[in-house]
C-alpha cells in the first residue's frame, strides 16, 4: 500500500530546508565553519561547495586531513561524545551548509529510517576511505600517494577524457595531505605533466593515463630521475 504523501520522507529535502534544530548558512571562501577547540554541538551537511579539514598539533604544526564535497556530513564526532571540535573546517569556495543540532540529529536518526540509511552510507564510505588512506600512507611512496590523491580530487571514474580538479588547491596543501614536502610535490607534479598524466589549463586536469599507471603499477611512477 502506498503511503500518503504527507508520510513520505525525503532525506535530501529534509537537509535542504530550515526547521526545528536546523539552519542553513552561506560561507565565503576562506571562512571557518568551526574551529578546532570549539564546542561540538551540531552536525553539518554540505549542500554546495567544498570544505577542508585541518588539524593543528600541540607544537603548532598544521596538516590538511581531508577535503569534503557536496552530499557529505562533517562534525559528527559530537554524536560520539566529543565535547570539542578536533579539527578546523574551512570553506575552499563559496559554500551552502546545513547545520543540524545534536538533539535534532539524534531525534531524526531515531525517527526516520531513510535518513539513518543515508547517514550510515556516508559513515561506511568514510570509514572505507580512511582505511584506504592508512594503507596508502603505510605502503605507498609519496609519489603514488600524490597520484592517488589527484585521482580522488578529480572524482576519476570510468571516464576516458581529462577530469579537472574543480577547486583551487595549492601544492602546499597537497603536500600536507600526503605527508611530503612542497618541493617534492612540485617535482612530482612536473614529472606527471611531462609524462602526460596531468595538464594545466587554469585548473589541474587529470588524465586517464595516471589512473592506468597507478592501477598497473607502472615503473614510471616510482622511477628515480
Amino acid at each position: 500500500m502506498v503511503k500518503p504523501a504527507k508520510d513520505l520522507f525525503d532525506p535530501k529535502t529534509f537537509l535542504a530546508k530550515v526547521g526545528a534544530g536546523k539552519s542553513i548558512s552561506s560561507f565565503g571562501k576562506g571562512q571557518n565553519v568551526f574551529a578546532q577547540g570549539d564546542v561540538a554541538d551540531a552536525v553539518f551537511y554540505i549542500q554546495e561547495g567544498k570544505v577542508k579539514l585541518t588539524v593543528v598539533s600541540d607544537q603548532g604544526k598544521e596538516a590538511v586531513v581531508g577535503i569534503l564535497e557536496p552530499g557529505q556530513f562533517f562534525g559528527e564526532g559530537c554524536l560520539n561524545g566529543h565535547p570539542l571540535r578536533i579539527a578546523t573546517t574551512t570553506a575552499m569556495e563559496d559554500c551552502v551548509i546545513t547545520r543540524i543540532s545534536k538533539t535534532a540529529m539524534i531525534s531524526t536518526l531515531e525517527a526516520k529510517p531513510m535518513f539513518s540509511q543515508l547517514f550510515m552510507t556516508y559513515l561506511l564510505a568514510r570509514n572505507s576511505r580512511m582505511e584506504e588512506d592508512l594503507i596508502d600512507q603505510l605502503f605507498n611512496s609519496s609519489e603514488k600517494r600524490l597520484a592517488r590523491l589527484l585521482l580522488l580530487l578529480a572524482n576519476f571514474g570510468k571516464e576516458t577524457s581529462a577530469q579537472p580538479i574543480d577547486v583551487e588547491i595549492s601544492q602546499e596543501t597537497l603536500a600536507e595531505m600526503i605527508g611530503a614536502t612542497r618541493s617534492r610535490v612540485s617535482f612530482f607534479m612536473n614529472k606527471f605533466r611531462k609524462l602526460g598524466f596531468i595538464s594545466y589549463n587554469g585548473k589541474i586536469e587529470v588524465h586517464s593515463s595516471l589512473l592506468n599507471a597507478v592501477l598497473r603499477d607502472k615503473p614510471e611512477i616510482d622511477r628515480k630521475d
